[in-house]
């Protein structure tokens, strides 16, 4: 049924001041007006104690990688050692399963304040590469958990067709992989959602050694003919750009270009080891940019250009990728803190500008250009931040940008709607009654299959 309910806010976040006060009518599930210097509740409404924020938008997203959780933080190792636990994870998702997890995993987003996920989805097949009855049933698995728990997914159909430059899948691998690019594309254009009017559905290309270079245009041909967001790993790791070269003679980011792949609709994910002709590339192509702050650091992959980029013209947005942490207020933070850190400079983004990276930017990454700001006609996807918890206590009203950025948490969100419903209420997820319960048991399903 169409909601048609007013909101009012505490304080609210407009971009780029925060205002007092703020009437936010909803309609068929977007805002149809905006008012400020409203200092009561009108009859009827509902309110927003706090900060309201646009919904966030996580833009990089393996949901079954919230399984590995602590495991992976035992000893030490690199990300190629971290891929093999993650690899054995993956063995023992089914279609049941994995909705079971993501529905788990998407409300615990839905509890840190994101309206919307970039699920970047590769497990398409049973172990052994035998595809399901329905060739799509992974993916609807993931369309349906996000539905179940209330927000907006983008699947990223991911093209996953070999271990290495001219290196067959291993047998890990073969769940990932269609064999061809125009098996992969067969596939996915055959996927029909079975409730599309919270999903959005766009491609990927996994990485540079993960899909040959003649099929890269194939998988940036089907994006391309739909309009659909396309997403790519970028140069995560040195050994990458190393293996790339020795193949093709150039780096990812010229393979990727020379193919045509980058352009305005798709985003490089970490981006972390670039040269600055790689950097041009983007930036001048409008390529956006997704950094994964907290998974970065985690995997010990390094700290990306991301100024460079964004100077060059690569708009920005942020990824929880394998959900060490879900916080886009923490992935917002990091990546300030990092480049604090690098260069020994502060103040490389204003929150307000790392606030919109994790909103509207983020939004538009995943092709919902209609979301991720508070104003008539966007999509009515907010999240409320307590002003007044141990973290964000103290600071005037109109720091509450600062607040958010550099002191709150996901665990400061009290309130998020989704298409002007409210989802999270009070802290409380409405669909999921107990988050924690669920993901323990998803889990636990899942490491002892």
């Amino acid at each position: 049924m169409p909601v048609t309910v007013t909101y009012w806010a505490e304080h609210a976040w407009t971009d780029p001041a925060v205002e007092s006060g703020v009437v936010v009518d909803v309609a068929d599930g977007r805002i149809t007006a905006v008012r400020t210097d409203v200092p009561a509740p009108p009859p009827g409404a509902v309110t927003l104690r706090g900060l309201t924020l646009p919904g966030l938008a996580n833009a990089h997203s393996h949901a079954f990688h919230r399984a590995l959780r602590g495991r992976t933080q035992v000893g030490s190792g690199t990300f190629w050692t971290w891929r093999e636990v993650m690899y054995h994870a993956s063995q023992n998702l089914t279609p049941d399963s994995y909705f079971a997890l993501a529905r788990a995993v998407y409300a615990e987003m839905a509890l840190a304040g994101i309206t919307c996920v970039g699920e970047f989805h590769y497990v398409h097949h049973a172990p052994g590469g035998t595809p399901y009855g329905d060739p799509n049933a992974m993916g609807e698995a993931l369309t349906e958990a996000a539905a179940a728990a209330g927000i907006r997914i983008t699947l990223l159909d991911t093209a996953y067709l070999s271990s290495g430059f001219g290196e067959p899948p291993n047998h890990h691998q073969l769940r990932f992989s269609d064999g061809t690019a125009d098996a992969w594309a067969d596939r996915l254009s055959a996927f029909k959602p079975a409730d599309g009017g919270h999903v959005r559905i766009g491609a990927a290309v996994h990485s540079v050694r993960a899909v040959p270079a003649d099929g890269l245009a194939t998988v940036a041909a089907w994006a391309e003919e739909r309009e659909a967001p396309l997403h790519v790993h970028l140069s995560e790791q040195t050994a990458e750009n190393d293996a790339c070269r020795a193949a093709h003679g150039c780096t990812p980011a010229r393979l990727l270009a020379d193919h045509g792949v980058l352009g305005p609709r798709t985003t490089a994910v970490h981006a972390t080891h670039l040269t600055d002709e790689d950097i041009a590339l983007l930036g001048g192509s409008g390529t956006g940019t997704c950094m994964c702050p907290t998974t970065e650091r985690d995997l010990a992959d390094g700290i990306g250009p991301a100024v460079a980029l964004q100077r060059a013209g690569s708009p920005l947005s942020l990824g929880s990728d394998s959900h060490a942490v879900i916080d886009l207020l923490e992935e917002a933070r990091a990546m300030e803190l990092n480049e604090r850190l690098r260069t020994r400079t502060r103040g490389h983004w204003t929150a307000a500008a790392l606030l919109r990276a994790a909103t509207a930017d983020g939004h538009a990454a995943l092709g919902w250009p209609g979301a991720g700001r508070l104003e008539a006609g966007a999509l009515a996807d907010f999240t409320t931040l307590a002003l007044d918890s141990v973290r964000t206590a103290g600071p005037l009203p109109r720091l509450g940008a600062e607040t958010a950025v550099f002191a709150g948490t996901g665990a400061d969100i009290r309130h998020t709607v989704v298409g002007g419903r409210h989802v999270v209420r009070d802290g409380v997820h409405q669909l999921v009654p107990d988050v924690p319960r669920a993901l323990a048991d998803a889990i636990a399903d899942l490491t002892t299959a």
